[in-house]
């Protein structure tokens, strides 16, 4: 098996993914999902496709399923779909909804299950509301067909404690309460309805600091959309439901950006009984791979196997 750090990554393999979404830590997703020839994995965050690729090109006897919830990344992957014929299965959904899935589509048990909860730099362009660099409506929904509260919701009708343990548990931000209630503040002159609008509020009432590295607003945007599309429930949902569609000796591996998804993956690999955790320690993307993807920085990586009966 050719293992691939993303400055090491083929040159074919970067430009069809870098446009859309480098893949972090690549040599261990395929490390530890330990590819055998006519096996089945299943990728249930598909994004730009980079890890499914990877799995597909280093082992070419394999086949790969992938979810994802974003039907511009299925409509974007119907290209991989032609090029791998008939080894590559696109389907779109929520991966929370594993087993609905697997009974629709009749699918059997995989070999392994990768899940990789970032979130890529193109969905944060493409969506309204996700990044305050762009003026769009404050939405923030992965997919709209799946949720109806949006962040303006949110930004609009919670109280100010709502707001400041909403910031405060998903952003883990220091002036939660500070700027929850300068929106409350702000909201009564006019509605908030805009990404710019809701930065600039944050930016006037958080001390500028030379040690803050982050604008001022990137956890409290952070915090709505982990909000608005469930992603710490969903993950947990997903868990439960995992080690149930894997086959004896299959394999899971969950990549983190968050604490609070690092947790959930953590205390579940160490509380289910069918599953033995290969990562004693969480894995962290190597300086090799920090020097070429940023984004590698907060990823965490761990895996557990599936015991025998």
């Amino acid at each position: 098996m050719t293992l691939m750090t993303a400055n090491k990554m083929p040159k074919q393999i970067l430009e069809r993914t870098t446009d859309y979404h480098i893949p972090v830590m690549v040599d261990q997703v395929l490390e530890y999902l330990s590819l055998k020839p006519g096996k089945v994995y299943l990728d249930v965050t598909f994004g730009g496709g980079g890890h499914t690729r990877a799995i597909l090109e280093s082992q070419p006897d394999c086949r790969v399923i992938a979810f994802d919830w974003d039907p511009i990344a299925i409509d974007r992957g119907q290209a991989m779909v032609d090029e791998f014929e008939g080894r590559l299965q696109l389907i779109l959904g929520n991966f929370a909804l594993l087993y609905r899935i697997f009974k629709k589509q009749k699918l059997g048990k995989v070999d392994g299950i990768l899940a990789d909860f970032g979130t890529s730099h193109a969905q944060i362009l493409s969506k309204d509301g996700f990044s305050f660099n762009r003026d769009t409506p404050l939405d923030m929904r992965m997919s709209p067909s799946f949720y109806r509260k949006t962040a303006g919701d949110v930004i609009n009708t919670f109280t100010e404690r709502e707001l400041r343990d909403l910031f405060s548990r998903y952003g883990q931000e220091t002036y939660a309460g500070r700027i929850a209630r300068s929106v409350v503040e702000g909201r009564r002159k006019a509605r908030i309805r805009s990404t710019t609008q809701l930065a600039t509020l944050i930016e006037r009432c958080v001390p500028k600091s030379k040690a803050r590295k982050i604008h001022p607003a990137t956890r409290v945007f952070q915090a709505l959309r982990i909000y608005v599309n469930h992603e710490i429930e969903n993950i947990s949902i997903f868990l439960k439901q995992a080690a149930d569609h894997l086959n004896v000796d299959g394999r899971i591996v969950c990549i983190s950006f968050h604490s609070l998804e690092d947790r959930a993956v953590k205390q579940f690999f160490r509380s289910e009984d069918s599953l033995e955790v290969l990562t004693k320690k969480v894995v962290m993307a190597l300086e090799q791979e920090l020097s070429v993807n940023a984004s590698a920085r907060s990823a965490r990586l761990r895996a557990a196997q599936k015991k025998g009966v």
